[in-house]
């Protein structure tokens, strides 16, 4: 790089020059020093692009195991300072190296453009040394295939970089991943040598088995100063939340079995197979196996074994070197035997046999367990009270395990029995998923790794909720709302008036509305075209922006078209003739709304019920306890689903309801729940929002005909969709003490309704 940077100044010389040299070259040569010139600089941009490519690929860092430099650790040599217990991400992290550099280190040409528009985590990695001691020539750790995995997977990444004064994060490669293989002390000099260490500030450091007997501390026994802790076993005492990342506990002997996690004969509810599991939850499980001898198939260490606990965990555990996994495969079977009659399993294939499988606290907190049994399809049932799970800031474990307290363990049983079969084999299927996605190899659960400190260090660019956790089938509902944060233009909800010639209350409206806080503008939507709107001198006088807009022709669907001048994600639709609700209603319905931006929350509710006699749906009136439909004469929603009902309503919905001037809103809550799979919410108590000043031949809905046409459209609706999307529930958001006899002073919204 060096010779790039050299030859930037000599190439800027000519190009000075050129200039005058055309006032002084003959006008027969000028066209042959342009042509020249020009070949000229598309020959340097050639060398350019290409060099940078090969350089950076040249430079990458050399994992060649052969004649590895080594350092001598002299007694005397600096100690890296304690860990921090303190850090966090704020304090410890400096943010300011990330973002210097976009895009990769290698990669072609003509990728590296668009490459490097975008920003991401750059991670360098130190070069292989070995590390003794002066005197005794101990080195203070062993090399693992895994953690050599582990930095290849790094180096081979699109965050790798090989320049260290671009790099956001640094990685030593001191083999740290276990506890057991390492001399702490030595660890602690040779971190504190590093030539980039300064107190561990943004380096990380692996660790699968942390601890040692007899206390089998919870994280790293290492002098780790300010270095995050990327690791297996962290307890709600020892993890530094927003700092130190969760990782699972790896076991390579998984890579080279063929266990199945569909497989359909599970004969037990729940098999416990942890040999390290403490005596007073071994002697519940022992009762419970008495109680319920065919549900739980509960394995110990067969009679002949004489391996300690300890022992047993560490050699069939993530981190081998005295043999390969392959080599231990065909030398060595876990055979386990059930209590009480003693029958032999092989271990993990057993794990096929159950529903539910238990991963208890044991000697460590973390157990690899948790990945055999997910490989095997067995749903966890995780009973380590203060564990911090892998990877919980981006999966939920809900969706692929069951948690249950220690002083719970004796109703386990009930507890799993209570448990549906659609509920298992959803936490079947999403568990399968979400292994082989991130847990299936040592390769995977790094670059997840990897992405998540992205996420952390470019919030902005950080992947979503949907992303890490729902599969994108065919089937499935995705949430088109979790999209990359990006700030709209005013903060607030837009009023979307729908008119058409009542004046009175249509003022009326425009004055409340202007009193809620969190409006920024209105806009008057006139569909009359036989008639011209006021003029905009006789409109009420407000503090806030107001644009009428007339439309071409007299349709319902003009409320929910997304109009330039919306500049907010939020949108209030409201009738003109709903004049009742008060400030307090409409700002607490916003809240409700920032809470749940992909759903439509509003006040008029209303259900559908199935009518055996006529085997058709029927909509029903809003007293009623369960709602399915919010309607859109009161209700916020997202700018989003405006676009998708004016340009994405399947069928020829839209058009229908335009022409019959019905179901609108019916057509709207059809929209959103059928992508989302979630029902509206109703906000605050009232029910009745009849328009005062309206007399009944005004409104439309006083029609005689208008319930059985809006029964119409949503079987109408129901037989285009293929299915019925309204989700029914019995839910209504109301403001925290709007009941209680506190004084108003202590209230937020003072000013609801009641029915």
């Amino acid at each position: 790089m060096k010779n790039v940077n050299n030859s930037v100044p000599a190439m800027s010389i000519p190009i000075k020059c050129s200039a005058i040299k055309q006032a002084i070259v003959p006008k027969s040569d000028f066209n042959r020093y342009l042509i020249a010139f020009v070949g000229a600089l598309v020959l340097l941009a050639l060398w350019f692009g290409g060099s940078s490519v090969s350089e950076a690929d040249s430079e990458r860092l050399s994992l060649d195991l052969v004649d590895i430099p080594q350092i001598v650790l002299d007694k005397d040599a600096e100690l890296a300072r304690a860990r921090n217990r303190n850090c966090s991400f704020w304090d410890c992290f400096n943010v300011y190296r990330c973002g210097q550099r976009g895009g990769a280190a290698g990669g072609s040409a003509a990728g590296l453009w668009a490459e490097e528009q975008q920003e991401r985590i750059s991670i360098y990695v130190y070069p292989l040394k070995e590390y003794v001691d002066a005197d005794s020539r101990k080195q203070a750790f062993q090399l693992t295939k895994e953690f050599y995995t582990i930095l290849k997977t790094i180096v081979n990444s699109p965050y790798y970089t090989a320049n260290p004064n671009e790099a956001c994060l640094f990685v030593p490669t001191l083999d740290t991943l276990n506890q057991n293989r390492i001399d702490v002390n030595l660890v602690g000099k040779a971190l504190a040598s590093l030539p980039y260490w300064e107190n561990g500030e943004n380096h990380i450091l692996f660790n699968f088995i942390s601890g040692s007997a007899p206390d089998y501390n919870t994280v790293l026994d290492v002098n780790t100063d300010r270095a995050m802790i990327l690791g297996s076993g962290f307890d709600s005492w020892s993890f530094r939340s927003g700092f130190d990342l969760p990782m699972p506990m790896y076991s390579s002997i998984l890579e080279h079995l063929q266990l199945n996690p569909m497989h359909s004969d599970r004969k037990f509810l729940l098999v416990s197979s942890q040999l390290n599991i403490f005596q007073r939850q071994y002697r519940i499980m022992q009762e419970l196996t008495y109680d319920f001898p065919n549900d739980i198939l509960l394995l110990q260490r067969c009679p002949t074994t004489t391996v300690k606990a300890e022992e047993s965990f560490d050699t069939s555990r993530p981190v081998e070197t005295a043999s390969s996994p392959e080599e231990l495969l065909k030398t060595m079977k876990d055979i386990r035997c059930n209590f009480p009659q003693g029958n032999e399993y092989e271990y993990p294939s057993v794990l096929e046999s159950g529903q539910f499988c238990l991963i208890a606290r044991g000697v460590r907190l973390s157990q690899p367990t948790l990945m055999d049994v997910l490989a095997a399809g067995c749903i966890p049932v995780i009973m380590a009270d203060n564990l911090i799970l892998p990877f919980s800031d981006i999966l939920d474990w809900d969706l692929i395990s069951i948690r249950i307290y220690e002083n719970n363990l004796h109703s386990v049983i009930t507890t799993l029995k209570a448990v549906s079969k659609e509920r298992i084999q959803e936490l079947r299927t999403h568990g399968a998923y979400i292994y082989d996605r991130y847990f299936s190899s040592l390769e995977k659960i790094i670059l997840t790794t990897l992405d998540q400190l992205n996420d952390r260090i470019f919030p902005h660019l950080s992947k979503t909720y949907m992303h890490w956790n729902v599969a994108k089938t065919q089937h499935s509902t995705q949430n088109p709302l979790f999209l990359p944060l990006i700030a709209p233009k005013s903060q607030g909800f837009t009023a979307v008036i729908l008119t058409y010639d009542r004046i009175e209350s249509l003022f009326i409206l425009i004055q409340k509305l202007a009193t809620v806080p969190s409006l920024q503008k209105i806009l008057v939507i006139w569909n009359n075209q036989k008639k011209s709107p006021p003029h905009p001198s006789l409109f009420p006088k407000i503090g806030k922006p107001l644009k009428v807009i007339q439309t071409a022709a007299n349709k319902l669907s003009n409320r929910f078209y997304p109009y330039e001048e919306i500049e907010t994600e939020a949108i209030l639709t409201i009738d003109d003739d709903i004049v009742m609700l008060t400030a307090d209603e409409l700002d607490f319905g916003y809240e409700v709304w920032r809470e749940f931006p992909d759903r439509i929350v509003g006040f008029p509710s209303r259900t559908h019920v199935w009518d055996n006699a006529t085997n058709r749906w029927r909509y029903e009136s809003e007293w009623t306890n369960q709602i399915s439909m919010v309607l859109t004469g009161a209700a916020f929603h997202h700018k989003y689903w405006s676009y998708m009902y004016t340009n994405a309503m399947p069928g020829n919905i839209k058009d229908w309801v335009d022409e019959h001037m019905n179901c609108e809103d019916i057509a709207m809550n059809f929209l959103v729940a059928n992508i989302t799979n979630k029902p509206p919410i109703k906000v605050a108590p009232r029910k009745k929002f009849k328009c005062p000043e309206c007399t009944n031949n005004e409104m439309l809905s006083a029609d005689l005909n208008h319930m059985m046409e809006r029964s119409a459209c949503i079987n109408r609706f129901a037989e285009i969709y293929g299915t019925m999307p309204l989700k029914t529930v019995e839910f209504r958001a109301d403001p925290v003490l709007f009941k209680d006899n506190f004084p108003e002073k202590l209230k937020r919204f003072n000013d609801i309704g009641s029915l």
